[in-house]
């Protein structure tokens, strides 16, 4: 069974930077995708970066130029450097895993695919 499990989530101040983790139980080297999501209070759950198998990597706008994605494929742990955070950046993040065919194919940064893995999910808090 397929199991993904983010870590390093906390609280951080405005301008600081956290790094996210998020280990997979399976080789993910030939997952269409992987992707980080997150999920404020009160909103749905947005995407915010993507990672293709090719190393190809897309960005949300309201992460670009402040959040890094990138993937260990020998650890099959995959990462998110979150620098320069602001409190709007306050949220649960979540990885995700795709296979198959895209969902959002005209939407480079989601990784939504036929099949989809989850984690839990580790929460982020950031402070003015």
């Amino acid at each position: 069974q397929e199991n993904l499990v983010e870590s390093g989530g906390g609280s951080v101040q405005a301008g600081g930077s956290l790094r996210l983790s998020c280990a997979a139980s399976y080789d993910t080297t030939d997952s269409l995708c992987m992707g980080w999501f997150r999920q404020a209070a009160g909103r749905e759950r947005e995407p915010i970066a993507r990672i293709d198998s090719d190393g190809t990597t897309n960005y949300a706008n309201s992460v670009k130029g402040r959040f890094t994605i990138s993937k260990d494929n020998a650890e099959n742990t995959l990462y998110l450097q979150m620098n320069s955070p602001k409190p709007e950046d306050t949220a649960r993040y979540f990885c995700a895993a795709a296979e198959g065919a895209e969902a959002f194919p005209g939407e480079k940064y989601i990784c939504i695919g036929e099949n989809n893995y989850w984690g839990q999910g580790t929460h982020v808090t950031v402070s003015s």
